[in-house]
């Protein structure tokens, strides 16, 4: 016998059947534990996105301007912003299109190669960055600091009014709370401009240039290493952080008749939502539709696996373990 708890985008139906083998399957719709960048966030989108590459253009002039590679590496971080709101809208409205015939699941995973090509794109351009700020140590080189006080000061304004378009969704919503948080993170980068270009007008210190900017391509490699973690297990299917496996195939073993616990697998289906398959031995017979109900439920509350697919086995060995998967 075998359970199937899923949900798609836009449906809400149910049904069940056997076959020779024995095995049913019941699937149940719910809103539980999942959500992607509604509608009326895609004006929060285009806004900062707008904003964004204005600044970069004006950011970009004024540090060749101001020859000042703190400002020029603030932008070439405030571009890459750019790109990540944009992937981070366009990951959005992929993982609302529905399940087809090949794409049974989908398009919900984009939202995880949106992260990683992110992560990636992140690094390259930090390390372009890296590379220049240490050549201008050994070639210290003046800086029109009040130029750069007034656009990095800019940056503060408009990085924080991007932030605010997403803050009422941060909590609901991990798309949206990443484009808060990296929006927030960038007004205080820029804050870090402005104190640099301050310090750098009444000491002459030229070298605080390029120490800023690698300052500012610390803190992003930092953020950045965290994302291209999460973003590459992800893609390889590793169980998302959130989940324990251990915790998950204990419950799963201390529920009435269940005797073993293998073929265990939980993956990402997205950056917020996780499947599960798994194969219980019950040998004193085959539960009913209300057990295998009542174990998608446990598993979608206790640990947020919202897609759960259950195969019941009455002899020990029916199925054998596999190495890694038997408990």
């Amino acid at each position: 016998m075998g359970a199937h708890d899923h949900h798609d985008h836009g449906s809400d139906h149910g049904h069940s059947h056997g076959n020779d083998g024995g095995h049913g399957h019941g699937h149940s719709h719910g809103g539980h534990g999942h959500s992607h960048a509604p509608a009326n966030f895609d004006s929060a989108f285009l806004i900062g996105i707008s904003l964004n590459v204005g600044f970069v253009v004006l950011e970009a002039i004024y540090g060749f301007a101001a020859n000042s590679m703190a400002l020029l590496a603030d932008a070439g971080h405030n571009l890459s912003d750019v790109f990540g709101l944009l992937m981070a809208w366009g990951a959005a409205a992929a993982g609302k299109r529905a399940a087809s015939k090949r794409f049974t699941y989908g398009w919900r995973k984009s939202s995880v190669l949106a992260a990683l090509f992110n992560a990636v794109f992140l690094l390259v351009a930090v390390g372009a960055i890296a590379v220049e700020a240490i050549r201008r140590f050994g070639e210290p080189q003046s800086v029109a600091s009040n130029t750069v006080m007034v656009v990095a000061g800019l940056g503060i304004l408009i990085n924080g009014a991007t932030a605010l378009l997403f803050a009422r969704g941060r909590a609901s919503d991990i798309n949206i709370r990443g484009a808060y948080l990296h929006m927030a993170s960038d007004a205080a980068v820029s804050a870090g401009v402005v104190v640099s270009g301050f310090i750098i007008a009444r000491t002459g210190w030229a070298w605080l240039d390029p120490a800023t900017s690698l300052a500012i391509v610390a803190v992003i490699v930092v953020g950045t290493w965290g994302l291209l973690r999460d973003s590459v297990t992800m893609a390889l299917d590793a169980v998302p952080p959130s989940i324990d496996p251990v915790a998950v195939s204990g419950a799963l073993g201390d529920l009435p008749g269940v005797t073993q616990v293998h073929h265990l697998h939980i993956w990402p289906m997205s950056t917020t939502e996780s499947a599960l398959t798994v194969h219980l031995v019950t040998p004193d017979g085959q539960p009913g539709d209300a057990f295998l109900h009542d174990v998608c439920t446990m598993l979608k509350t206790r640990f947020g696996i919202q897609h759960s697919t259950i195969q019941v086995e009455i002899a020990e060995g029916a199925c054998a373990p596999t190495e890694g998967h038997s408990h």
